[in-house]
């Protein structure tokens, strides 16, 4: 960076125009290291504070990676403009302002777009083949009907290739935006400081108790072949009907039980009842017979089961759905599972079930096994009428497309205060001190982790992914040692135990009874972006960065998340470090179409931003998004957008025009005529108002500040002022120290949401970035008003004038039209303090005589004779 690129001024252009200020600022701002993180900035010598860096002179952000398996949309912009307004100021108030930008790029959505892309699938039993190329996009359906099979390696290279190039175009959408991100900070949830930072908390957490495995009944998607956490779960509402089936109770009494599910007929294991239904009192404690099956399950009572629901008794099978897991663990079922990993029914059935009927369902799939054993319950005369339709929520992955099944598999556990009472209330504690942006944010915290049922399962079952860094010894029979997991050093950092072996071992063991084998699972993204704060910070491999970073001071983020994003990396800091990942949480709204429908790619009303930044310019759309505030929903307005651009280009033609007067030259000199130091001191309370606003995470109030004035400046003030500040003497300098000062400071409190075009205007007549300027101050303010100034005066003048160009356009008059005479009624004391500023007044107004005539009317009236 040299000296004369820092201080270069460009000069006021002949034709100033918005168009193409991205492309060059953006370039600039790259090469000249604008918004570089300074952590020379922080250094202060050890033996003044027994440390090598100043956490009170830095602003660190946790960014939020966007998944990078699509296009960003306009909702991203809304809430990455919010951040980088809060950025912007923090850097101009003085802050050495940590802003990384990352990309979350391993995972499910990564998977799933290239599966889509290419039309492949991953076989891991398949061997790496070096020389296999992806067919040529785009694929047909038909391709992507018979995807090729490939090996995991070949797999993971095509996510790798994939994600690179939409990171490249994330990257330009962004730099276009305006982002003032250090982009040498960039980082990949899947790139190996990521892993590395993933896999050694994870082994700390193993070390500590923290992390566990267990076999035990899985929420399982069929459609990616994974498990799936409670967070990452949602309800869909879904045909189904009720079936009503004939059990045969003690006696050869009939037993009738409604049931939506009645393909797990063979996986029943207990009927239960509510304690207090006296319909079952004498039922509790026997057993009775399944139908068609014939096999003797225990009638059991329990507190969840709904008397009002169905018959009042519900078949417990294992599994159905949640509340079948809980009846199985608090009643001590038995075990019957018929649904493999696949969403079919197993070959064969469990123990206890004849094999005889289970034959015509084996190998079904869940809705063909439903049929047939409809068919074989009215066969039997145990189905009781007619199933009854109903619509029921059914739960689903948030990204899957198909519903949820419930199976037995082992799996990775990290606790979570979902079945620890104490660490639950600590978590809760956490969620206390956290700052939340807006405040009411805090009670879904409160709610979802009050709500848990289980710990945080984090394995999944799938290929592009941070993976489990364990290993397992087999006996002399090949079984793996599970209760034993062999682990690495963690300064051989990062891992893949499905091509390295453990300590100790060689590759040739891999497998073999008396070797070892590798866990073939990968960690949920979650448990890798719950570390964002780490993984950016430098945690354990940059000490001093870490320092000077963590906790960090803001985490922005989509309100949907909190569950997930902001909950998971309050576990790992709180498990980790004993602190919070941050001191704020600034939350975002939904962008909302113009119908005010939420915005999502499935209901297809979701637009992209590239073409909108193109059309309109960055600064437009910048400012749409500045107008939703935190937590607030907003809907696209692409009327707003035009307004946004509206402003900029007022404010390239005002301030051209400000600095045709001269004002470039008189910059800290004093103003002294009324009129301007009325301007000033109004301006000076716009200055504390968007300081405050800014303080607080209210972008929106400071920018509605910031505009109200601007507006009133240009409308009045420079109408105004404008025919003395063309003349020469102490009026006309008077005049040109309060064009400058009004320029300078506005540009400053438009920037954060303005960046190109004040960077712009600021290149004209000031040396260095906008950007790297030090943020307003009221003092600055009032230094440049001799005496005091007095806002009102700024007002009365305008409106006077306002009533002469009224009178002028009633009579459809130029407003450059001579007005011979022109009479000023109103209060003694309003006229006294008009004639401070009369003489502007006339000017402006070209008013030849000016008459003010005392306490006729209760307020100001201008009546004028042409």
């Amino acid at each position: 960076m040299t000296d004369t690129a820092r201080t270069a001024r460009a000069g006021v252009p002949e034709h100033p125009t918005l168009d193409g200020l991205e492309d060059s600022w953006a370039r600039r701002w790259q090469e000249e290291g604008t918004y570089a993180f300074d952590r020379t900035k922080t250094y202060v010598p050890a033996d003044t504070s027994g440390r090598a860096g100043r956490r009170d002179v830095v602003f660190s952000i946790d960014t939020p990676p966007p998944t990078v398996s699509g296009e960003l949309h306009m909702g991203h912009v809304f809430s990455y403009t919010h951040t980088d307004t809060v950025a912007r100021f923090q850097r101009m108030r003085g802050k050495a302002v940590f802003y990384p930008m990352g990309w979350d790029d391993n995972g499910l959505p990564t998977e799933r777009r290239v599966q889509n892309v290419y039309a492949v699938r991953c076989d891991p039993t398949l061997p790496y083949d070096p020389a296999w190329q992806p067919p040529a996009t785009p694929v047909t359906e038909q391709q992507r009907r018979q995807p090729t099979s490939i090996s995991r390696r070949n797999f993971v290279e095509l996510c790798e290739r994939l994600t690179a190039e939409d990171e490249q175009v994330f990257e330009t959408l962004w730099r276009r935006l305006g982002l003032s991100v250090d982009w040498s900070l960039t980082y990949t949830t899947i790139g190996r400081a990521a892993r590395t930072v993933s896999q050694r908390a994870f082994l700390r957490n193993l070390a500590r108790g923290e992390a566990y495995q267990a076999d035990a009944p899985t929420l399982w998607d069929v459609g990616f072949a994974t498990a799936v956490a409670q967070a990452e779960l949602e309800d869909r509402d879904r045909p189904g009907a009720y079936h009503r089936l004939r059990f045969t109770g003690p006696g050869g009494h009939e037993v009738l039980i409604d049931t939506t599910r009645p393909e797990l007929l063979p996986a029943c294991v207990a009927l239960v009842c509510h304690p207090d239904d006296e319909r079952y009192a004498d039922l509790v404690g026997a057993t009775v017979r399944t139908p068609v099956f014939g096999v003797e399950v225990p009638v059991r009572a329990h507190p969840l089961a709904e008397p009002a629901k169905g018959t009042g008794l519900a078949m417990v099978c294992t599994f159905g759905d949640l509340t079948d897991v809980t009846w199985w663990r608090e009643l001590d079922l038995a075990t019957r599972v018929v649904i493999g990993r696949d969403g079919r029914l197993l070959p064969e059935p469990p123990a206890g079930v004849p094999a005889g009927p289970y034959a015509a369902l084996a190998g079904q799939t869940v809705n063909g096994a439903r049929s047939a054993l409809v068919g074989m319950l009215s066969d039997a005369g145990d189905l009781v009428g007619e199933p009854r339709p109903t619509t029921r929520p059914v739960k689903f992955y948030e990204r899957g497309d198909r519903p949820l099944e419930i199976v037995s598999t082992r799996q990775w556990y990290l606790r979570n205060g979902g079945r620890d009472a104490r660490l639950r209330g600590e978590l809760l504690a956490r969620g206390g001190e956290l700052r939340w942006v807006p405040e009411h944010m805090k009670h879904r915290y409160d709610h979802w982790v009050g709500g848990l049922t289980g710990d945080w399962l984090v394995s999944r079952q799938r290929f592009f992914g941070v993976p489990v860094p364990v290993w397992y010894r087999l006996d002399d029979v090949g079984e793996p040692d599970y209760a034993h997991p062999l682990t690495p050093d963690e300064s051989t950092l990062p891992v893949d135990p499905s091509g390295e072996p453990p300590p100790g071992y060689d590759e040739s063991q891999r497998g073999v009874p008396g070797g070892f084998v590798g866990d073939p699972d990968v960690l949920d993204t979650w448990a890798t972006s719950s570390l964002t704060p780490q993984i950016v910070g430098g945690w354990e491999s940059d000490p001093d960065l870490f320092a000077q970073v963590f906790p960090m001071d803001l985490r922005p983020q989509g309100q949907e998340i909190i569950r997930t994003w902001l909950f998971s990396t309050v576990v790992r800091s709180h498990l980790e470090h004993g602190v919070l990942p941050w001191r704020t949480a600034v939350l975002s709204g939904w962008i909302l179409d113009p119908d005010h429908k939420k915005m999502s790619k499935s209901k297809g009303n979701v637009v992209t931003p590239m073409a909108l930044l193109q059309q309109h310019g960055s600064d437009a759309v910048r400012y749409w998004a500045a107008n939703g505030r935190p937590g607030m929903d907003l809907a696209f307005d692409a009327a707003q957008i035009k307004v946004g651009r509206r402003l900029a280009t007022k404010l390239l033609n005002a301030s051209k025009f400000a600095l045709g007067l001269g004002a470039a030259d008189a910059l800290r000199t004093p103003a002294t005529t009324p009129l301007d130091t009325a301007m000033l001191a109004e301006l000076s309370t716009v200055v504390a108002a968007a300081t405050a606003a800014f303080d607080a995470y209210d972008h929106t109030a400071a920018l509605q500040a910031t505009e109200t004035f601007f507006w009133r400046f240009c409308d009045d003030y420079i109408e105004l002022v404008k025919e003395r500040a063309y003349g020469s003497g102490p009026g006309a300098d008077s005049a040109r120290a309060a064009l400058a000062t009004a320029l300078s400071v506005q540009l400053r409190l438009f920037a954060p949401v303005l960046p190109f075009v004040t960077e712009e205007v600021w290149s004209w007549w000031r040396y260095g970035s906008v950007h790297r300027a030090p943020w307003p101050t009221t003092y600055e303010v009032k230094r440049a008003i001799t005496g005091t100034g007095d806002p009102a005066l700024l007002r009365l003048a305008a409106d006077a004038l306002g009533q002469v160009r009224r009178a002028k356009s009633e009579r459809k008059l130029s407003m450059k039209a001579e007005v011979p005479l022109a009479e000023a009624l109103g209060p003694a004391a309003l006229l006294e303090q008009l004639t401070m500023v009369a003489d502007d007044v006339r000017a402006a107004g070209r008013i030849d005589k000016l008459d003010l005539l005392p306490d006729r009317t209760p307020e100001l009236v201008v009546a004028c004779a042409f």
